[in-house]
């Protein structure tokens, strides 16, 4: 006799932000996973805005590129479960942690600002370009994409005793990096080149179970022939 098996085991979203110095600042477990996503994609055409506006004919259905993609989302943090247990990080911080993961992904390294600020006084011209670390925003097996975040908003709702935030809802903008952004021999531009091969097989597969080859061919050779 078999037994139903349950709820089937739920991935987590995460945004990782690889940083060889310190791997482990900024890995954001969702914890709970956004009802909605929101994606935009904006295809990068070739030869547009020509004379009077109009797209040259020889490069009308070219692209430049894969479209500039992005995400929208919304995230929610809750240390409540946690203060319930008595865990000794949310009693002290809060959710601090969690927020200081996510900020730390649009902070130059303190480090690198101070030595800056040493060779500028010695009198170095050139100074260390602080980097950001290589942020992927991972949501389940099929979207592993490398991503840069340009922009959140936090809105913290409630809060402890000592002023410490125990809850917040956390709106997060991603703009996607693909292999012309990153290079394709990176690790986040073979990483979006995987996306995008993924993403040609499933289409192919949705094009095969939609029409049968016989059907296809009659609409190609009608459209050919005007008919």
């Amino acid at each position: 006799m078999t037994t139903f098996p349950g709820s089937p085991r739920l991935l987590k979203g995460a945004i990782i932000g690889i940083d060889p110095f310190n791997p482990l600042a900024s890995v954001i477990l969702f914890q709970y996973n956004p009802d909605t996503l929101t994606r935009r994609l904006t295809a990068q055409v070739a030869g547009s805005g020509g004379y009077g506006g109009y797209i040259d004919r020889g490069e009308a259905l070219r692209f430049k590129g894969p479209p500039d993609e992005s995400f929208s989302l919304e995230v929610e943090i809750d240390a409540t479960d946690q203060l319930e247990q008595g865990d000794a990080k949310a009693t002290s911080m809060g959710i601090h942690p969690v927020l200081a993961s996510l900020e730390m992904l649009l902070y130059p390294k303190s480090a690198v600002m101070i030595a800056n600020d040493v060779l500028a006084a010695i009198g170095v011209i050139e100074v260390i370009q602080p980097e950001a670390p290589l942020t992927l925003f991972v949501w389940g097996q099929k979207r592993v994409l490398p991503v840069r975040l340009t922009s959140f908003s936090i809105t913290e709702e409630a809060f402890d005793p000592h002023l410490n935030p125990i809850r917040a809802k956390v709106s997060l903008e991603l703009q996607v990096l693909n292999y012309q952004d990153l290079g394709l021999a990176s690790v986040g531009g073979a990483l979006f080149m995987v996306h995008q091969v993924a993403k040609e097989a499933m289409a192919t597969a949705s094009g095969v179970n939609n029409l049968s080859p016989s059907s296809v061919f009659s609409f190609v050779s009608n459209l050919s022939l005007g008919g």
